[in-house]
């Protein structure tokens, strides 16, 4: 007896041409084909009348594959047709599966085709340009509490992610939670697109944002591609840069900045409140991407437009001094922007007199710098990274009416007196300031805060990094 054989093949998005050669062959050489009656429409040009067309509705895969099995172990060869690729939610795992249960001899050949995510994307531009995954909304075999863990980690990894079977007449609430799923991760403005229909005649395409995105407009013959955090629109397409960095992201951008922008919009897509105003954002970011600490959304604490109001004075040409408690938060300051701006950075610690006033009175030498330095520039800004004494120094002579800085950046950290220290600075409602609340802190904290004040014009365009 002639042995048999079992084909299966993808016939692509659904136009003839779409249909690749060794698909075509494969038929030609079939003695039946077996399939979903809805995709005999795609190859009426190929198939000829000797060849047997078993056709069946929806659901019935198994049927289908069994019938295959059937027909090929008499010696026939037999096709078994899916849309897109059939290794890709087709006839392809089934039929192996069937193999291996039957313990066939039956020689399988799967032939690939262009899946429908694969047509969606050459449609919509270029979303698929890095790191994609594909994810079915269908629970008809998967719970959906194991979809919705998937959506969750396609979402928290920035992966591209292209949905299958969004939508159906008893399946609607599903796309409208992965929709609530992706804005807890994503920028509200990264592109979103669909096609409905692809490669066929009725074919549609919308590129929208994950914002605008309308769960109503999809239908079961829909396919939906979100993009990542480098997505962006251009001529209505969506383009997924395959360099994550300075590869055509933004022209005129180094490869630093472009890393710090990327890091940027990442953290901003996974803030609780994304809904803080620009002045408390653009700080926090800066905080969160020096420490990698979310919990820095619960501690920063920031009165009105305090990083704003200080960016206003550094560059209106007389720019006010700024004071450290310690070195390490004037080396953390950049230094290009100080050159830019004209300002001058002081830290009293290595002054000659500071070991002096401290034996003399008693005091820590980061409080005898503060003393210092309220003498000779009573309306600095104050920038706190290490020494809480230092910040307990300038409030009481602030209490006094020695000094009347334009801000002050409270970012001590430690055990002693550290959250007194900031709880003091509270009470001067007048003076404008951000502070770490709580024992967290430290030296990098107060100088990033510093930074972000310089470059508060970038903050809009969330495009940190100038002076990197």
């Amino acid at each position: 007896m002639t042995q048999g054989k079992i084909y299966v093949v993808g016939l692509g998005p659904g136009d003839e041409k779409y249909v690749a050669a060794a698909a075509r062959e494969a038929i030609k050489q079939a003695d039946v084909i077996v399939g979903y009656k809805y995709y005999f429409q795609f190859i009426q040009n190929i198939i000829s009348d000797k060849q047997e067309c078993i056709d069946t509705g929806m659901k019935r895969e198994r049927e289908r594959a069994l019938y295959a099995f059937e027909r090929a172990e008499k010696g026939e060869k037999v096709c078994v047709v899916s849309s897109g690729d059939s290794g890709i939610y087709g006839m392809s795992p089934l039929i192996w599966e069937m193999k291996k249960e039957r313990e066939s001899k039956l020689e399988i050949e799967v032939i690939p085709g262009i899946s429908a995510f694969q047509m969606a994307s050459a449609l919509l531009g270029a979303p698929m340009g890095h790191d994609f995954c594909v994810i079915s909304l269908s629970d008809l075999m998967t719970s959906w509490q194991t979809i919705e863990r998937r959506i969750i980690a396609a979402a928290e990894a920035d992966f591209i992610t292209s949905i299958y079977n969004p939508k159906s007449n008893g399946r609607y609430w599903q796309l409208y939670r992965l929709k609530e799923i992706f804005l807890k991760y994503r920028d509200p403005k990264t592109p979103v697109g669909y096609v409905r229909q692809a490669g066929r005649k009725d074919q549609e395409i919308v590129v929208t944002s994950l914002e605008e995105f309308d769960p109503e407009q999809i239908d079961m013959f829909t396919i939906v591609v979100i993009g990542n955090s480098c997505t962006y629109s251009f001529e209505n397409k969506m383009i997924s840069p395959r360099g994550y960095y300075n590869k055509g992201v933004e022209k005129g951008v180094k490869a630093g900045q472009a890393i710090m922008i990327k890091s940027f919009r990442t953290i901003e897509s996974q803030l609780k409140n994304k809904d803080i105003p620009l002045w408390i954002k653009w700080p926090l970011i800066h905080c969160i991407h020096t420490t990698a600490d979310f919990d820095m959304e619960n501690i920063f604490y920031s009165d009105n437009n305090a990083v704003e109001k200080w960016n206003t004075l550094f560059e209106s040409g007389n720019p006010p001094v700024i004071v450290t408690d310690v070195s390490m938060v004037a080396s953390g300051i950049r230094k290009a922007a100080i050159e830019r701006l004209g300002v001058k950075v002081k830290c009293y610690l290595s002054d000659e007199r500071v070991k002096e006033l401290a034996e003399k009175e008693g005091i820590t030498r980061t409080q005898a710098g503060i003393r210092l330095g309220v003498q000779e520039y009573p309306n600095a800004l104050y920038v706190f990274g290490n020494a809480p004494t230092a910040l307990i120094e300038l409030t009481d002579l602030m209490r006094k009416g020695k000094a009347s800085p334009v801000g002050v950046i409270a970012s001590p950290v430690g055990f002693v007196n550290v959250e007194e220290s900031k709880h003091r600075l509270k009470v001067f409602k007048d003076i404008p300031k951000v502070i770490i609340d709580g024992k967290k802190g430290g030296s990098n904290l107060a100088a990033t805060i510093v930074n972000s004040s310089f470059a508060y014009k970038d903050a809009e365009n969330l495009r940190p990094g100038r002076e990197v």
